[in-house]
């Protein structure tokens, strides 16, 4: 199998120096996962945009969609990002680890939520009817239904892209769920 070199500024296009440079002001490096992206001219840019549009979900609700989406594809760069960013956000370790379980004992919205996209996920977008009316009836609408589908869709692509060249984690790693939770 090719192996996937993480590219460094020098070896990216102009747009993508532009977009590295951005991204070391922002968060001071540049995520192995985004540099990965920089291998297409235009893939890192169009992900950055996507990821980062305007949406109905709070970055915390955000960060619900993002850990039960890795955790069913078994995304350990994404869980490792998304588990410190689910901290930078407000959520303890115990609370992460339900979430990514696809669960959320301590908040009952955001129990609903984290249902509707593991099983999304896991079901390929045939969600079951249940956990749909239970997302419906835990005050979300049909635009933030829309809104979770797009943010699945959109944490599958890096966890697939991630999956695939498994380029190195740069963030703390996460333990598997199964010895988190023995």
């Amino acid at each position: 199998m090719s192996t996937f070199n993480v590219p460094t500024r020098e070896d990216v296009s102009e747009n993508n120096k532009a977009i590295f440079d951005n991204l070391n002001k922002a968060l001071g490096f540049v995520p192995n996962l985004y540099a990965t992206y920089a291998h297409s001219d235009t893939a890192l840019e169009n992900y950055l945009n996507f990821a980062n549009a305007k949406t109905s979900l709070s970055a915390k609700e955000k960060e619900v969609v993002n850990l039960a989406v890795s955790e069913v594809n078994n995304c350990i760069y994404c869980l490792s990002a998304h588990t410190a960013i689910g901290k930078m956000n407000g959520f303890t370790d115990e609370q992460i680890l339900e979430l990514r379980a696809g669960g959320a004992s301590f908040n009952a919205k955001l129990d609903a939520l984290a249902r509707l996209a593991k099983n999304v996920t896991e079901n390929r977008g045939r969600t079951d009817a249940d956990v749909l009316e239970n997302f419906f009836n835990a005050g979300y609408s049909k635009g933030n239904l829309i809104d979770v589908i797009s943010l699945v869709g959109d944490k599958t692509i890096s966890n697939y892209i991630h999956s695939t060249t498994q380029v190195p984690v740069d963030f703390p790693i996460a333990q598997p769920l199964e010895a988190q939770l023995a």
